[in-house]
Parts: structure tokens; sequence; C-alpha cells
């Protein structure tokens, strides 16, 4: 009796292989479920991980450049020009602002935002000059001429420019005008399906008239009113001291 029921035991232990090729064959079964399922998800992953990260970047050029037009300051061309240096169409502008980078002095540059043509297509690129007096009746496009280039948006996005006045008014362009703009506002296009995409903004430009002198008719006023009532303080001590 002992004998046969060890024998049982012995019977019952392990796999037969009936059950072991069984058990590869679901094992194979779940690993190609498994590899199909990642072939499908895997792509859209990447896919929607490199929108992500493009729309991350676009958004960080977005900001600067509304940053740079920000900072526009109201410097004419030359000592004789009352006009500021500011040059807008609907694909490009260029304006004057505080010298901006790691190397930068104590300065201003001449800076550009425009279409040109990189790999193939139309990028967006920002150039900068350091800004030097104009001869008078120069287009400051033929006199300027721009480096250190840094491609803020690349081909299929397309990137526009429209400028308000104090009216609020957008209009494509501002040339040759007694002060800047008001606002300016960036609209970015798939230059595939002309959509027009989220990231597009507006930005206001800080200074829009030059700064005040001590020659200014403000200055002269103050002189004026102060002469006044010098004199009518003398007046008033000689009566003083007559009586």
């Amino acid at each position: 009796m002992t004998i046969t029921r060890a024998r049982r035991r012995t019977g019952e232990e392990g796999f037969t292989l009936i059950e072991a090729l069984v058990a590869l064959a679901l094992t194979g079964l779940v690993l190609s479920a498994l590899g199909t399922i990642t072939a499908q998800w895997l792509p859209s992953w990447n896919r929607g991980l490199d929108r992500i990260q493009q729309s991350e970047l676009i958004g960080i050029a977005m900001q600067r450049i509304a940053a740079d037009l920000a900072a526009a300051e109201y410097v004419p061309p030359n000592r004789d020009a009352r006009k500021p240096l500011f040059d807008g169409s609907t694909l490009s502008v260029t304006f004057v602002r505080t010298a901006l980078g790691p190397n930068a002095g104590v300065g201003l540059d001449v800076v550009r935002i425009s279409e040109t043509v990189d790999q193939g297509g139309l990028a967006t690129v920002r150039t900068r000059a350091a800004f030097g007096p104009l001869p008078p009746g120069v287009s400051p496009s033929e006199q300027i001429h721009g480096s250190d280039p840094v491609v803020l948006l690349r081909p299929p996005l397309r990137l526009s420019f429209s400028y308000a006045g104090p009216d609020r008014v957008f209009r494509d362009s501002w040339h040759d005008a007694d002060k800047l703009p008001a606002a300016i506002m960036l609209t970015v296009r798939d230059g595939r399906s002309e959509r027009v995409l989220s990231v597009s903004t507006a930005t206001p430009v800080h200074v829009d008239a030059p700064a005040r002198s001590g020659n200014s008719d403000d200055s002269k006023d103050d002189a004026k009113d102060g002469a006044k009532d010098d004199g009518k303080n003398a007046g008033a001590a000689q009566k003083q001291g007559g009586s």
C-alpha cells in the first residue's frame, strides 16, 4: 500500500509534455497580442509627444517675439529726424530696443523679425545690428545689415503682424509714423491649412513717445512760473521793508 501511494504522488508531480506545450502556446499568444497593441499605440504616443514639444517651442518663440516688440524704443534714425525708427509690414518688422544678450553692453540694437528662406522653406528669423545714426533719406533696410540670426518659427508655421494706434484699429502696415504703434498683433498660421493657431496673441508697446528733455516746453513753463513767484516774493519783501 505504501509503495502504491508513493508511485501515485510521483506521477502527479510536474507537468506533462502536453501541458508544457499548451502553456508555451498561450504565452506566445499573449506576447503577440501585446506586441500588436504596442505597435499600434506607440506611434500615436510619439505623435502626441511631438505635438506637445512643438507647442512648447512655439509658445517660447511667441513670448520672445512679444517681449522684443513690447521693448521697442522711440529712437529717431538721426539727429535731424523726429519720427521713430520703426518700420512694420505684414511679414516683417524693424525697430530699436535696448541691447539684449549675454555679451551685450550698454547701447541700442536695431532688431528685425522677418521671413527668410531656411532649408527650402520660409522661416521666421530674428536678426540684430548695433544702432548708429543713419544718413538722412536712407532706408533702414538698405543701411542696416543684421547679424546673429535666430530661427524662431519653422515651416509650415507662418507669422504675420498687424499694428494699431490709440484707436485700437489694426492695420497691415506701420510706415513713417510720428509715433510707435500702441499694440501689435501676432498671428500664427499653419501654412498648409491656413488655420490660425491658438498661440496667436497681441502685445502692447510700452513706449509711444520720445523721452522729455530738460529743454521741453514744460520745463520752460516751470521756469517762467518760478520767475513770477520770485518776483512776487521780492515785491512783498520790499513792501514789508518800507512799512
